[in-house]
């Protein structure tokens, strides 16, 4: 079984923070102990922020590979202009890659079953060209996926409204980040510069 964190525990709120954050709290904590602690102990007090430290370079980590705003801006606008075969081919191509298995779902809720390292889930991507999303819709793919007895992601490009945002966090829905965005969009334009453009094949035989 694998664990996860609270989404809205310190450590979580920190990892999703700018690292140093992380870093200022790790040496406040450590100058309190320390000066709180006997002198002959107050070697150890530094030590009170060390697991505060642990996570700033985590997430100093994290960030520096993340995509930069550029790249995540262009992934959006990519994914806007493409057709709902292209968008599923690319997500379909991304699942495999990771080796996990992706079919089509056939129920009402989702549009995709995965099968993978973390076990079976359900994705909702569908309407990922809407502009502002409420409930109905990750209502929908919850139900799927507690039919399912199933994890939930749901894509987005446009906005969730704020009781659409509390419903996710409620009911354990991942939504899809910036960065699986970038490789979506990788993805389909890898595949449209792959593909032939229309009277290639006549140009070669000529």
């Amino acid at each position: 079984m694998k664990l996860k964190m609270a989404e809205r525990s310190l450590f979580a709120i920190l990892l999703r923070s700018p690292w140093w954050i992380s870093f200022v709290l790790a040496i406040v904590l450590g100058l309190l102990a320390s000066a709180m602690l006997p002198r002959q102990y107050a070697a150890l007090g530094s030590s009170a922020g060390f697991p505060f430290l642990v996570i700033g370079l985590i997430a100093a980590w994290q960030q520096l590979r993340a995509p930069s705003a550029a790249r995540i801006a262009q992934a959006r606008q990519t994914l806007a202009g493409v057709s709902w075969g292209e968008l599923s081919a690319a997500i379909e191509q991304a699942y495999r890659s990771k080796g996990s298995s992706i079919a089509p779902y056939a129920g009402a809720g989702a549009d995709f079953e995965i099968l993978g390292p973390q076990g079976k889930l359900m994705l909702g991507c569908k309407r990922w060209k809407a502009a502002r999303t409420g409930v109905e819709p990750l209502q929908e793919l919850a139900n799927a996926a507690e039919k399912e007895s199933a994890g939930a992601i749901y894509m987005t490009l446009g906005e969730l409204t704020e009781n659409a945002r509390t419903f996710a966090a409620g009911n354990r829905i991942t939504l899809m980040q910036d960065a699986d965005l970038v490789v979506l969009a990788s993805l389909v334009s890898s595949t449209a510069s792959a593909s032939p453009k229309p009277g290639a094949s006549k140009d070669r035989a000529r």
